[in-house]
């Protein structure tokens, strides 16, 4: 304990990189422009061809934010390697580092804040549906962003007045809050962040439940009423739910990432703050902490409904091409009646010539 307190005293503090390779960040770095970049064109695409909607809005703030956290901190990474300066010896005034520790608190809040926003959306969408359509728009995503970038950006800047510290991290690429504090107001910081996390990761799966179970009862209800009038209606709805089942399945698996990504940092800062000084790796959770930008624009350019319904269409266009009883029935119908003509029920009957000496035809 006492050997990796000393380590990391060292590290935050040291002007060069310690011995690591840049590989790594740059296989990061690449993949998470790629995907946004790819994720955003998908989503113009999208609004292109149909209005906005809210639960887009939310999207493309999302992938937008995650794009925005990635060009913040990436590139400082990449120089540092190049340079062979750590954060702290690429300025005299600690401002790299505080700016990189400031992006990685502001973008993991704000990211997990829109992940609940859209958890919220789908709430309201499913279990409150008149209330939504009354009371929900475009509008009020945009203003519930602007409230999300504002809450986080005032509580990020704290440790710059003192309330909270940014530190330098081994290898000297990275800054973040300090996870072994010892003044008791950093401490305070450090339970308030990892408090506010934990809080949006339960609230988000807590509404995800939520949107399951109503989900289950409207395909109850849907196969209960099963008159001609209703079934019209039924059909509709059947639409209607797959449409929300697939804002769901996407909404789960980047709230899934973003949990297995983020909560590993809270208890950690949980450990450190409240119990136990030193005895953990830090580096892990913050490389968890940064991939999920990377890990979201693929999760959603995989899950996108475009995606799932344009290889459903390849797999019918496939089908079509393969023989089935139907298309032969429809060929040859008079081989397919159940009753030929021709018995106690029917007209003449119509004989098959088979080629075997004394049946009919021959």
């Amino acid at each position: 304990m006492a050997l990796s307190l000393k380590n990391e005293s060292s590290c935050r503090e040291q002007p060069t990189v310690s011995g690591r390779s840049p590989t790594t960040s740059a296989i990061m770095f690449s993949a998470g422009v790629l995907g946004n970049v790819v994720a955003l064109i998908l989503l113009e695409i999208r609004r292109r061809k149909q209005p906005a909607s809210l639960f887009q809005v939310l999207v493309t703030s999302l992938v937008f934010t995650d794009l925005l956290g990635t060009f913040s901190v990436s590139p400082l990474v990449l120089t540092s390697y190049l340079r062979n300066e750590s954060l702290i010896g690429m300025s005299e005034n600690r401002l790299v580092c505080g700016h990189f520790g400031y992006a990685m608190t502001f973008f993991s809040m704000v990211t997990l804040a829109i992940l609940l926003s859209m958890a919220v959306e789908r709430w309201l969408s499913i279990g409150h549906p008149y209330c939504y359509e009354k009371r929900m728009s475009k509008r009020c995503g945009y203003i519930s962003i602007a409230l999300i970038y504002l809450l986080c950006a005032l509580f990020s800047v704290s440790p710059f007045l003192g309330f909270g510290e940014y530190v330098q991290y081994c290898p000297g690429t990275w800054c973040f809050i300090n996870m072994h504090p010892s003044e008791s107001k950093h401490k305070v910081f450090n339970i308030i962040y990892a408090s506010c996390l934990l809080t949006m990761i339960v609230c988000t799966v807590l509404c995800n439940v939520s949107v399951i179970y109503h989900l289950s009862l409207m395909y109850g209800r849907r196969k209960v009423h099963r008159s001609s009038v209703r079934r019209q209606r039924g059909h509709k709805r059947h639409r209607s739910i797959a449409k929300e089942v697939e804002h769901l399945v996407l909404l789960g698996c980047m709230t899934i990432a973003f949990v297995i990504c983020s909560l590993p940092l809270v208890i950690q800062v949980y450990l450190n703050t409240c119990c136990i000084q030193g005895c953990h790796n830090d580096l892990i959770p913050l490389l968890l902490l940064s991939a999920n930008p990377i890990i979201d624009p693929w999760v959603f350019i995989i899950l996108s409904p475009p995606v799932p319904r344009l290889l459903w269409e390849k797999m019918c266009k496939t089908a079509k091409f393969k023989p089935t009883q139907e298309k032969v029935r429809s060929i040859h119908p008079i081989l397919y009646q159940s009753k030929p003509p021709g018995d106690p029920e029917g007209g003449s009957v119509m004989k098959v010539y088979t080629g075997i000496p004394g049946t009919a035809g021959s």
